[in-house]
């Protein structure tokens, strides 16, 4: 059974730079019936999902796929910057002194003490599994160093343990198109759609690969000049994206991602890792170009009780949405250990 509830924190919440949200609101989905013995799933979600985890991870989350089962309760909680009803930077429950581009930076710490809230606030102790892939691996290793003990299993796929300079200059690239509409900076309710749009065409570079690229938007023809499927993909997904998101949303959750370090204020990136005592699977994709397996091997080396798992993918970074029957079976033999 899939129900949505919004939290309500009544207090202030401080975040990691020192400023604080007042009335915190946590939007989240729950799947399946909270009993004694149930096992709790966690999933941490990405930079433009939600908490709906059925739909947008089908294969892992729908009907009858491998985490549709009696025994587990799922709680995917909707993270603190987004426009998908937890506080975020166009929420109505906000002062204007702390709306749009007053919004304060948050950081996926802030996220994982948000998620923790949320966790005493249903009465849970202890969490079976939790994962989360990109930047909800982010906050999945924010989430577990807080959790310790309380946590059995954690799956971290297609992420890092601070974020790249890569990926930073590839996030500063996009915030460059939002700012180049005017429109961004008028903070109004429709603001930045047409550098959202960019923004996005932007990032899927850095989502998919060259031979992703060559196996879906190949030309048919051989006497084209313009008009490209590969041209028409990218606005299209830039449009996509225009439909359903925000770009103020876009700003602070990207500026999140870039702040990311585990080790930050904990002595060092390793020390900090090596404090998560969890059964730990790490996966990688070949073709991830914005998280290379090389930072999925850091992650597993570590980590005190990790392993490393490596899906060959032509489909980059996004492999972890599209290589789900792979992923399945990586994730079987993990949880029946």
């Amino acid at each position: 059974m899939k129900q949505v509830n919004t939290f309500h924190f009544s207090s202030e919440f401080l975040l990691e730079s020192g400023s604080s949200l007042p009335n915190l609101e946590i939007t989240y989905h729950t799947f399946g019936t909270l009993t004694p013995t149930s096992k709790i799933i966690w999933v941490c979600h990405a930079l433009t999902a939600n908490s709906d985890v059925s739909d947008w991870w089908n294969g892992l989350f729908g009907e009858g796929d491998l985490f549709d089962k009696p025994d587990y309760y799922i709680i995917c909680a909707n993270i603190i910057g987004s426009c998908y009803g937890s506080t975020g930077p166009q929420s109505n429950q906000l002062p204007e002194s702390l709306s749009y581009l007053k919004f304060p930076l948050i950081t996926p710490r802030d996220m994982a003490n948000a998620h923790q809230l949320l966790k005493t606030e249903l009465g849970i102790d202890k969490i079976h599994v939790l994962i989360g892939s990109s930047l909800g691996g982010h906050q999945a290793q924010e989430f577990a160093y807080i959790l310790q003990e309380k946590l059995e299993k954690l799956v971290l796929i297609a992420t890092n343990a601070k974020h790249s300079p890569f990926g930073i200059a590839f996030n500063e690239s996009q915030r460059l198109s939002l700012l180049a509409d005017e429109t961004f900076e008028q903070e109004i309710p429709e603001g930045g759609q047409k550098g959202l749009k960019a923004a996005r065409s932007i990032a899927m570079l850095s989502y998919r690969s060259y031979e992703g690229y060559v196996k879906t938007q190949s030309e048919d023809v051989n006497d084209k000049s313009d008009n490209f499927k590969a041209s028409s993909y990218q606005a299209y997904q830039g449009q996509k994206l225009v439909n359903r998101f925000n770009a103020y949303s876009y700003w602070y959750l990207s500026k999140a991602m870039d702040s990311h370090n585990i080790g930050r204020n904990r002595g060092s990136v390793e020390k900090a890792l090596g404090q998560i005592p969890a059964n730990t699977l790490v996966i990688g994709i070949t073709s991830d170009l914005l998280f290379p397996v090389s930072e999925q091997a850091f992650l597993a080396s570590h980590i005190p009780n990790a392993e490393l798992e490596i899906i060959d993918s032509i489909f980059g970074h996004d492999g972890f949405l599209v290589e789900t029957k792979t992923l399945e079976n990586i994730l079987i033999n993990f949880l029946n250990k």
